[in-house]
C-alpha cells in the first residue's frame, strides 16, 4: 500500500494506492477520476517537469525548462547534459537549448531573455 497526495488540482486528495510493484490494483481517496489517473501514472511511469539554469558566455545564467514532463528516472542524467551547455547571447524565451534530451523526445527551452 502506498500513500500519495494528489497534485492534479488544489483539493490535494490523500490517496491510498494498492500497488503490487507492476500494476495498480486499486486507488482510494480520490474525489475525481483525475486522482485515479495521477496515482496510476505516478506508480507505473512517474514523470517530472525539469527546471534549471544554463551558463551564458559573459552574462547571467538563463533559466530553462523541459517542454514536457520527463521520466523521473532520467532527471539526473538530463541535468548532467544541461550542465554541459554554454550559450551565447542573445537568448530568447522559447529558444531550444537542448533538442530531444537523451532521446526522450523532449526539448529543453529557455524561459528568460538574455
Amino acid at each position: 500500500m502506498m500513500n500519495l497526495t494528489c497534485i492534479v488540482c488544489p483539493m490535494g486528495c490523500q490517496l491510498e494506492v494498492d500497488f503490487d510493484g507492476e500494476k495498480v490494483l486499486s486507488v482510494k481517496g480520490n474525489t475525481c477520476p483525475r486522482g485515479e489517473k495521477y496515482a496510476i501514472d505516478e506508480c507505473t511511469h512517474p514523470t517530472r517537469t525539469l527546471t534549471s539554469f544554463v551558463k551564458v558566455e559573459g552574462c547571467e545564467m538563463a533559466s530553462v525548462k523541459s517542454q514536457a514532463a520527463l521520466p523521473k528516472d532520467k532527471i539526473f542524467e538530463c541535468m548532467k547534459e544541461i550542465n554541459k551547455v554554454v550559450l551565447k547571447a542573445p537568448v530568447k524565451i522559447g529558444d531550444v537549448v537542448v533538442e530531444n534530451i537523451l532521446g526522450t523526445g523532449v526539448n529543453i527551452v529557455a524561459t528568460k531573455n538574455i
